[in-house]
């Protein structure tokens, strides 16, 4: 399952790459990644989305 949502009372942007439970997170500066128990990506999130992507790139990601 793969699933894109954006929250905009936080400026993020959230990429669901599996269902599985998340276990443990590492911070990247703008983005988190999470990870399972067994170090699968389960979940990007991305900060301060919109500052840091054009408007033309954020009309297309959220459009899909």
């Amino acid at each position: 399952m793969k699933k894109i949502l954006y929250s905009e009372d936080v400026d993020a942007l959230l990429i669901e790459l599996s269902d599985e439970s998340i276990a443990y997170a590492e911070d990247e500066g703008q983005i988190i990644l999470h990870y399972s128990d067994e170090a699968k990506l389960v979940l990007v999130e991305i900060l301060d989305f919109r500052r840091s992507m054009s408007d033309e790139t954020v009309t297309t990601l959220l459009a899909s």
